[in-house]
């Protein structure tokens, strides 16, 4: 995908931040409006050893964040909620997709998957900010 210079550094700081890093969040790609990245289940467990719901909440996030950010515009989070549906007990993928925008706000979806099970669904709503902002 062709991106402007500012924008491709702006997404290369989001990738390499430290919690993602931290999280071991791989980026897979990036298309227009949208994004995929994986997790390891390794070091992310909850007692009952499957995927600790933060970590999948964390996995959608950084997703919502590579697809809102693709343009000249920068987005931050204004509100998010995830749906769990059943436990993870890999690796999961993410992926992240526009759902519509209005004004300063787009909606963005995030399904994540184990293999071809859809584990939890994330919501997440971007608020773009003011150029004078940035």
């Amino acid at each position: 995908m062709d991106l402007p210079k500012e924008v491709r550094e702006r997404l290369d700081l989001m990738v390499k931040a430290p919690f993602a890093v931290l999280c071991g969040i791989e980026l897979v790609s990036l298309g227009p409006r949208t994004a995929r990245a994986r997790m390891p289940l390794e070091g992310h467990q909850n007692a009952l050893g499957g995927m600790h719901g933060g970590a999948l909440f964390a996995l959608a996030d950084q997703v919502f964040a590579l697809a809102a950010n693709q343009g000249e515009n920068v987005y931050v989070a204004m509100n998010a909620s995830i749906h769990y549906i059943r436990p993870a007990r890999g690796t999961v993928e993410a992926e992240a997709r526009l759902v519509g925008e209005s004004g300063r706000t787009a909606v963005f979806e995030v399904k994540i998957f184990q293999g071809d099970e859809l584990v939890a669904i994330f919501q997440g709503t971007g608020y773009r900010l003011p150029k004078k902002l940035i």
